[in-house]
This record gives C-alpha cells, sequence and structure tokens, in this order.
C-alpha cells in the first residue's frame, strides 16, 4: 500500500508564490488521476483542483482558477500545484489525493479519493 507525500508549504506574503509538490511512497500513483484539497482552521476541508491520468484535463475551484496551476510529471511521479498572487484566504494545511481508478476525467469530491497525504500548511500573510 502506498501513501502520498506532500512538500513545499511554508509562509508566504500575499501577492507571493509557492510550488507545492505530491510524491508517492511505496507505489507508483502516475497513472491515477490525483487531486489537491485544503482546509483551513474551522472549516470543512475543500477541493482545489484535480487532474486526469494523462493530465489533459484539469479541474479547479473558482476561488483558484487563474492562481493556481496544476500538473503532473509521470517520468518523476509527482504532482506539482503552482500558487501565485496568494491570498491570506488561501492559508490552510494542503493535501494531495489520489483515486483509484482506470477512467479518465478529473474528480472534485473528496469521497471519490482513496490515497491521501499528510498534509502541508500553507500561510499567507497580509
Amino acid at each position: 500500500q502506498g501513501q502520498l507525500v506532500e512538500s513545499g508549504g511554508g509562509l508566504v506574503q500575499a501577492g507571493g508564490s509557492l510550488r507545492l509538490s505530491c510524491a508517492p511512497s511505496g507505489r507508483t500513483f502516475s497513472s491515477l488521476p490525483m487531486g489537491w484539497f485544503r482546509q483551513a482552521p474551522g472549516k470543512e476541508r475543500e477541493f482545489v483542483a484535480a487532474i486526469s491520468r494523462s493530465g489533459a484535463t484539469t479541474s479547479y475551484a473558482d476561488s483558484v482558477k487563474g492562481r493556481f496551476t496544476i500538473s503532473r510529471d509521470n517520468a518523476k511521479n509527482t504532482v506539482p500545484l503552482q500558487m501565485n498572487s496568494l491570498k491570506p484566504e488561501d492559508t490552510a494545511v494542503y493535501y494531495c489525493a489520489a483515486k483509484n481508478t482506470i477512467n479518465s476525467g478529473t474528480y472534485t469530491s473528496m469521497k471519490a479519493y482513496d490515497y491521501w497525504g499528510q498534509g502541508t500548511q500553507v500561510t499567507v500573510s497580509s
């Protein structure tokens, strides 16, 4: 059974950028649809971005559209999330997830995913 490991979180000023990465440990996730979610203090975990198995299709939450970019590097078996023009309201713990399916498409529901990482903290100061 594999795990997902997030990295790249930290403290950044509003308007700055961060690049999160999600890498597997123990198995390959290069053929699975992947997603990024986040959870702010006192709030429920919410969808951020998702990418299909091939990387040809992506989906974004309206709140991050135009600022965040999800991609995948199947050779390196990683799924980066590039976050630009960060806002204080982007402050949260960010989680990556993988869905165990051979189907194409993207998935925006937490319940669709089978594997989760432990999360990485992103803090945006005003």
